[in-house]
């Protein structure tokens, strides 16, 4: 099996390895995770068990669009960009570079791997070295994923580099991190990560430090990289807003497993999941500063060491039924590219409700519910008998 997978032709490049001849073409799946899963064993003389980070995605990351994971703290939506970026080992589930197996770890087959595959960190304060200038740290990178340049074809490469993230050279080529705002250095970090010419950029929270008046810049850029380049992007925020003005698609994450995706106008507007509807009540209102008691939601994430069976969002969930408490609900279509985990929507679509106990009562979302699309609804003849 490669460590190198891709579907263009190849040419062998200065340093004597395979690089591909091109890139791939518009919505291709570049790179995907099917299935994937970490946990964290605990350390300690008495410690036992394991923190379950992540129980099982399936995201696929296509050029030229964004992909959203948005969540709140500790929903594990972090964990899967570093997984994805070969800087975790996956517990379970695979990662997939234009459809094949991706083993890289360490060395040379990590190294082709991350020329594909670049990490934007949240922190650009931390992300760079305070006693290097841009020039060493832009360089360097390039000398790691461009082997060969040298002289005037350096000096151009590193120029075109800032242009491309809009700072100029002349004045930004020769400074020291300390020396910039938050925003130039996580414009300094996206130079770096293009320097190695990727096709997917895992951006984990690139705006959550930077101040607020900055924030649209650092997104306009990163949308003008997928529009002009092509590049994947997987876009990493607790901030369901921005994932609706910056990405394709969303996926909402809760303690470690997926509860809705869809094309984020639709999850952000129309959201079907209670936790989807908490966390785009919880936004602040510009109209009613004051409101009181807008998220609906009550007590805390669980326990990740030793997770609830059933749905994790059960404990907090207004509607909550016995079968949410012990049975964990799959993804199950609602529309078009929408899916939702919420038995909720069990008797409205086809198949679902052959994992749910015979007589069990479903949750009734009652108001809060969308509309499911009628190519995936179960037939009014058909509907078994449920009690709501």
């Amino acid at each position: 099996m490669s460590d190198d997978p891709t579907q263009t032709a190849k040419a062998p490049d200065p340093g004597g390895e395979t690089l591909t001849s091109g890139r791939s073409r518009r919505d291709d799946v570049v790179l995907e995770a099917v299935g994937l899963t970490k946990h964290f064993p605990l350390r300690g003389v008495r410690a036992k068990g394991a923190v379950h980070a992540v129980d099982g995605i399936d995201v696929a990351l296509r050029s030229g669009q964004v992909v959203a994971l948005v969540g709140e703290s500790g929903s594990g939506k972090s964990t899967v960009a570093r997984v994805l970026a070969r800087l975790y080992p996956q517990t379970d589930g695979r990662i997939l570079l234009h459809g094949k197996d991706v083993t890289a770890k360490r060395g040379k087959a990590f190294r082709r791997y991350a020329r594909r595959v670049q990490m934007i960190f949240q922190d650009p304060f931390a992300s760079l070295n305070p006693v290097h200038t841009v020039r060493y740290t832009l360089t360097r990178s390039l000398r790691i994923h461009q082997r060969g340049l040298r002289g005037q074809q350096l000096e151009d490469a590193l120029r075109g580099l800032l242009e491309r993230v809009q700072l100029n050279p002349d004045r930004f080529i020769d400074k020291f991190p300390h020396e910039l705002s938050g925003g130039q250095r996580q414009r300094v970090a996206i130079a770096r990560a293009l320097a190695a010419d990727p096709e997917v950029l895992l951006a984990d929270e690139p705006i959550s430090m930077l101040d607020v008046s900055i924030r649209i810049g650092i997104l306009n850029l990163l949308q003008d990289l997928r529009d002009r380049l092509g590049i994947a992007i997987l876009y990493i925020t607790h901030d369901i807003a921005s994932a609706r003005y910056f990405a394709d698609r969303t996926y909402v994450m809760y303690a470690g497993r997926p509860v809705e995706t869809g094309d984020s106008e639709s999850v952000t507007q129309a959201p079907a999941h209670p936790y989807t509807q908490l966390l785009v009540r919880s936004a602040p209102d510009p109209e009613n500063l004051v409101a009181e008691e807008r998220s609906g939601g009550r007590g805390e994430p669980p326990n990740m060491v030793n997770p609830p069976e059933g749905c994790r969002f059960a404990p907090r969930c207004p509607f909550a039924a016995e079968v949410c408490r012990t049975v964990t609900p799959p993804l199950l279509q609602i529309g078009v590219g929408r899916q939702v985990a919420c038995w909720g929507y069990a008797d409205q679509v086809a198949g679902a409700l052959d994992g749910v106990p015979a007589g069990a009562e479903l949750p009734d979302l009652g108001a809060a519910a969308v509309t499911v699309s009628d190519s995936v609804a179960v037939p009014a003849s058909t509907t078994p008998e449920v009690t709501r």
